[in-house]
């Protein structure tokens, strides 16, 4: 069996990660058997990935991997062994698209009908593609996708059921964010999942939905906030439901006229703030809007409260880099956008001031961490994360963040390997925060197939526990989620 190594060079190539991005068309249904270590067997349940599966429409390129349609994987684990499935959310665009041979619809960040502006102009219908997230709760397995309705799919063969309305509560076309948080039950109470729905406008409604565990509404609360609100993540804390209104300005008209997608009429605005939104979740308090440094937020690590104050960690921007029209997504010059870097802010109610500061410097994305802590103060991050220490790289890492003392441990596949999301699953009989393994679906770009790695996550020092090999690439994705309900063969 070959040795497992944790590679140290900061190297890599831009023709090895451009490969990433190539199409996978197959799905794929079979035992994982090519596997260096043991998976342990405790570790049973389903890791459930969503993402792009295809860059192109039969040779025609989309603008953006953004657009692509969304391609659900399953790892099932159970007794030390592992299956592997994929397959593509059978959307109504996908299933058009495929029949015709040709791209039929607009992409949200610029993917256009061939035959020029006469032929997109006021064809205001975006697909939902159902590339984002993926969720499995109150018995239902769900894609989400931020623009539109979810997608319900079998989870014991991944195939669509169908657009999915939560229950009668989401009405045709509401949106359901790909950025769900799930509140873990404490005192014999029982998990919470909150999402949100917004509605952009002059004006912009937001809408928050809570659920028990067995999938039913418990609460349900809108407000409206000024201006077009550009948000594709939240965070919460026992109290609030937190939001960062980006400093972006939409311009439709380019939109409307067929020049450009909707993703490409925002402009970031530097002279602006992000606003920190902070809506109460029992209603009793008046939502606040509090202003902050101008930077661009994708995604958030956690919130907590303590002695009056809110801390929120997030990956921010300086700026938000303008897709442009034309330009190829896999000919980017990493050096010249910015990296994500990790902040924490400290928001202060009393006098309604935001505090921040760069908690994390190295280039980082997707953050994770121990599902028990989520809104609740805590001690260790995941993070993906670039190589180099330094400067805009993609992502070849998994890193560590102990907040208590500071040490930061990584684990780096590099120069030929790029990573993606880590997700945390907890030991069965845990006792410390970091008691659990880290899962990650990862490309290789010598072999050019995907791994999935299973780290421990008290140690990245150390080698994998495993790395399983599958027969084949999986394009660079998203988002996962893990469930103890065993989904295989």
């Amino acid at each position: 069996m070959p040795n497992l190594q944790i590679k140290k060079s900061t190297s890599y190539t831009l023709q090895d990660w451009q490969r990433g991005y190539e199409s996978q068309p197959n799905e794929y249904d079979y035992w994982i058997d090519d596997i260096e270590g043991e998976i342990p067997e405790d570790l049973n349940g389903t890791f459930f990935r969503n993402g792009p599966g295809l860059l192109d429409i039969n040779g025609q390129s989309i603008a953006h991997p953004f657009d692509g349609d969304g391609m659900v994987c399953a790892i099932s684990f159970k007794n030390g062994r592992a299956h592997f499935r994929n397959r593509f959310v059978r959307t109504e665009g996908y299933v058009a698209e495929k029949a015709a041979g040709k791209i039929l619809y607009r992409g949200v960040f610029g993917t256009q009908k061939p035959g020029g502006w006469l032929a997109n102009i006021f064809d205001l219908k975006n697909k939902n593609i159902a590339n984002t997230g993926i969720l499995y709760w109150g018995d239902k397995l769900l894609a989400l996708w931020e623009g539109a309705q979810p997608h319900r799919l079998n989870p014991k063969n991944l195939e669509t059921i169908g657009i999915d309305d939560v229950d009668g509560i989401l009405q045709p076309g509401q949106a359901f964010s790909a950025h769900p948080r799930i509140e873990k039950g404490k005192d014999g109470k029982g998990d919470v999942l909150v999402n949100f729905s917004v509605k952009p406008g002059l004006s912009s409604i937001i809408t928050i939905f809570e659920f028990n565990s067995q999938g039913k509404l418990l609460k349900r609360y809108s407000h409206s906030i000024p201006g077009f609100a550009f948000l594709h993540d939240m965070v919460i804390t026992p109290n609030y439901c937190i939001f960062f209104q980006n400093p972006v300005t939409l311009n439709p008209l380019p939109f409307f006229l067929g020049l450009r997608g909707a993703g490409q009429c925002l402009e970031f605005s530097p002279n602006k703030s992000t606003q920190a939104i902070l809506i109460p979740r029992d209603g009793s308090k008046a939502m606040k809007i509090l202003e902050t440094k101008p930077c661009f937020v994708f995604h958030h690590a956690n919130a907590w409260e303590k002695d009056g104050e809110i801390y929120v960690d997030s990956i921010c921007y300086e700026s938000f880099s303008q897709i442009d029209l034309g330009d190829d997504f896999r000919e980017v010059d990493f050096d010249a956008i910015p990296e994500g870097q990790l902040w924490r802010f400290k928001i202060n109610l009393s006098e309604n001031n935001v505090e921040h500061k760069l908690v994390e410097s190295r280039s980082c994305e997707f953050p994770t961490l121990n599902p028990n802590n989520v809104g609740e103060a805590y001690r260790y991050l995941f993070i993906a994360a670039a190589d180099r220490s330094s400067g805009n790289a993609p992502v070849q890492a998994i890193l560590k963040i102990d907040w208590q003392t500071g040490e930061r441990q990584i684990f780096s596949v590099a120069p030929r390997g790029f990573a993606g999301e880590p997700l945390f699953v907890p030991f069965p009989n845990g006792v410390n925060e970091d008691d659990g393994w880290l899962l990650m679906l990862m490309y290789d770009a010598a072999e050019h197939r995907s791994d999935v790695v299973i780290l421990d996550a008290r140690n990245l020092n150390k080698e994998p526990v495993a790395r399983l090999h599958l027969k084949h690439h999986i394009p660079y994705g998203l988002h996962g989620s893990f469930t103890p309900n065993y989904f295989g063969e």
